[in-house]
């Protein structure tokens, strides 16, 4: 070319320049795509020991524990076959067995009422000392070691009956007091439990200790 002469360049506008010389140096790169999987929800599984914490063979669902009606609903097997009969003092109201409940006594006076259940489960329901520290329990007391509540029964028989007898009193401002019989039979443990203010079934103590010697076997 000779000076002078007209230089015929053709002139790229500068945005085309600029990708042109990008995509020039970096035409050996290569370009690579990824597949991210789809995250999953995490499955929530089940503790090795769930058939086995709680859950009695052939019980019925329950609520878990802490929902405030597990107890309400859970079933409780009572006692079948074998029966007691019993023979309440005149005073005493008696009231048809209803629900887990083989019978029920109400004891008025001094304006106050107290109440005697009888119920009856299979087997020894966790054994006497158990069932001694659970009445406790509901009067407000501490537990016992297990010697000691067991001590604190006292044995009597009737009508070739053995029987245990327990009997608790709360402290505080309005006292309760129980007084409680317990009796094997069947296969099954027999509970005939008064419960009520202080005053009224201590009253009522001599009543409760006659109407014990009455349990016997049902005829057959």
């Amino acid at each position: 070319m000779r000076w002078g002469t007209m230089c015929r360049c053709r002139v790229f506008p500068a945005p085309l320049l600029a990708a042109t010389l990008v995509l020039t140096g970096c035409k050996k790169e290569e370009i690579t795509s990824y597949k991210i999987p789809k995250e999953q929800a995490p499955v929530a599984t089940m503790p090795a020991d769930h058939h086995h914490a709680g859950v009695a063979k052939g019980a019925a669902n329950t609520p878990p524990a802490g929902s405030g009606s597990a107890m309400a609903n859970t079933p409780v097997a009572t006692a079948s076959g074998n029966a007691l009969t019993w023979k309440g003092p005149a005073h005493w109201q008696e009231k048809p067995a209803a629900g887990m409940r083989k019978g029920t006594f109400t004891i008025a006076g001094d304006g106050a009422t107290a109440e005697l259940a009888i119920t009856a489960f299979p087997g020894d329901v966790g054994g006497e000392a158990a069932n001694v520290n659970r009445w406790r329990g509901q009067v407000g007391l501490q537990p016992l070691a297990p010697d000691a509540a067991v001590s604190s029964i006292e044995r009597t028989e009737a009508n070739g009956l053995k029987i245990g007898l327990v009997e608790l009193v709360a402290t505080g401002a309005n006292p309760k007091r129980v007084l409680a019989a317990m009796v094997s039979h069947g296969g099954s443990t027999w509970f005939f439990k008064l419960e009520g203010p202080d005053a009224l079934v201590a009253k009522e103590k001599p009543a409760f200790r006659e109407f014990v010697k009455t349990i016997a076997p049902a005829a057959k």
